[in-house]
């Protein structure tokens, strides 16, 4: 038995946008250990009767600590050999991804990295948003909405001035402060949109402008996970003139 741990992205949420490398190493697993944002019909592709452990990982929902999480992954590997680590999204992509590789390889477990397919990316996407368009958007920024100390980054605050596409993940809670920024610097109109369950069955969106968003967002009761793209693109959905109509109507 060789201790190992395989960090695997899970993707954005629907369960064909996992790699095919991702499958080979969940067919190798002896233990699984996965977040809320992965999804669980990939567990199908692990071994029959091995040990599948879900973590969490979601804010407001019950959920191992990184911390237990990181000294799960070494004892579980050391007990029974090759642990998946099944992380939403991209591992290295706000997933605290390096934190367990490195607890893991402190420890003496050998480790692999398997990429994901980024919300970040696939979820504007799924959506028929490009974040970057000839003409349109040279650059994307990609930004949290969930720092350690609890305030908003100070990179969100620079990427207001920048005429790049800005996506924010986990910035559903901080949605009033974010348009706040750009109405303060005179961006409200920007167009924006609001993603909830991206790629999956019951994805939801808002689609619109900054300056109204947050109200909108209530009123339709989008909520998290959701992703956050502020920038010209968001004019390339099809149906963004009919959802400014819709909100100006609205308001009025």
């Amino acid at each position: 038995m060789q201790p190992k741990l395989t960090l695997v992205g899970a993707g954005p949420g629907n369960g064909e946008l996992i790699t095919l490398k991702g499958i080979r190493a969940l067919r190798k697993a002896d233990v699984v250990l996965y977040d809320d944002l992965a999804n669980a019909s990939l567990l199908d592709f692990a071994p029959g009767g091995i040990l599948t452990l879900y973590v969490g990982k979601r804010a407001g929902k019950p959920s191992f600590r990184q911390e237990e999480i990181n000294t799960l992954v070494v004892r579980l590997a050391q007990e029974h050999g090759h642990v998946v680590r099944l992380k939403g999204g991209d591992p290295y992509v706000f997933g605290r991804g390096y934190e367990e590789y490195e607890y893991a390889l402190q420890h003496g477990i050998d480790c692999e990295v398997v990429p994901g397919v980024s919300s970040c990316i696939a979820v504007p996407a799924s959506q028929g948003i490009p974040v970057t368009s000839r003409g349109v958007s040279q650059s994307f920024w990609v930004i949290t909405g969930t720092t350690q100390t609890g305030d908003l980054s100070d990179d969100l605050r620079l990427a207001v001035q920048s005429k790049a596409t800005v996506v924010v993940l986990m910035g559903l809670r901080k949605i009033d402060q974010i348009c706040a920024l750009y109405v303060e610097a005179g961006r409200g109109h920007l167009p924006m949109a609001v993603i909830q369950n991206g790629t999956r069955p019951d994805e939801q969106q808002v689609i619109g402008q900054v300056w109204n968003m947050p109200q909108r967002v209530a009123e339709q009761g989008v909520g998290a996970p959701a992703v956050l793209v502020i920038g010209e693109v968001v004019a390339l959905h099809p149906s963004y003139l009919a959802e400014c109509l819709r909100g100006v109507g609205a308001a009025v």
